[in-house]
């Protein structure tokens, strides 16, 4: 199996460190936005010159094929940011980004404000540069998992990816805190609701895992992985 590393952070709290709210020189100056549930943050085509860090809800960040169709890139949740891809040159937006919850407060930042910040901030810079490159790379790898692997794989693969990235140790066993639900998931891997639901229950029946509306449980990543084979 092809490597499977990622970038990720490693208790690094990116939204502190550039909420304008959390700053003592700009908080004054910035409020939260607050968003309904299914209302556009932005659209594409629109210009990208803002970021955006969730404060409390769910951002979906996603696009359209030729004949209309929506692709779903990403589902983002609390702590995370999205719209960065300003900083790689897009000059207008690729994907939309919406709101998948009522009362979605987010906290704007101009790039202009981003690049001050990481003007003389090297260990900013290097976490935004990761930042980027993660983002490209799990999406590159989606598109690779969407054309030639079956749905079982990207399904397994969908968890091991948050077990990387968001996953928390205990013992021999990787918790995740969930904010996706199964039709979350199976827009994300290219299948059903359906196809997501037997798959779940068919990995915790083997004690691969255990689930529930708040948490993954991975019981071992290693036999996981080697799943994917199965």
């Amino acid at each position: 199996m092809a490597d499977r590393q990622l970038w990720y952070f490693e208790e690094v709290d990116l939204f502190n460190i550039l909420c304008p709210r959390k700053s003592a020189m700009m908080g004054e100056k910035h409020s939260l936005n607050e968003y309904g549930k299914d209302e556009f943050i932005y659209l594409e085509d629109d210009p990208s010159d803002q970021i955006f860090l969730i404060a409390s809800g769910r951002v979906k960040i996603g696009g359209y094929t030729d004949d209309g169709k929506e692709i779903v890139r990403a589902i983002l949740g609390p702590g995370e940011l999205f719209g960065e891809m300003g900083l790689a040159g897009e000059l207008v937006r690729e994907d939309f980004a919406q709101a998948m919850d009522n009362k979605t407060q987010l906290c704007k930042m101009s790039l202009d404000d981003l690049r001050e910040m990481m003007k003389d901030n090297q260990p900013l810079n290097l976490q935004m540069i990761k930042l980027i490159g993660l983002r490209l790379r799990k999406l590159e790898r989606r598109i690779d998992a969407l054309v030639f692997k079956d749905a079982r794989t990207r399904i397994v693969e969908f968890l091991l990816d948050l077990a990387e990235e968001r996953g928390q140790k205990v013992g021999f066993e990787t918790m995740i805190k969930n904010h996706f639900t199964h039709k979350d998931i199976a827009k994300l891997t290219g299948t059903s609701r359906q196809t997501v639901t037997t798959i779940l229950n068919e990995l915790k029946e083997k004690n691969l895992i255990n689930f529930d509306r708040r948490r993954i449980l991975i019981r071992d990543v290693e036999q996981l992985k080697q799943s994917e084979s199965i």
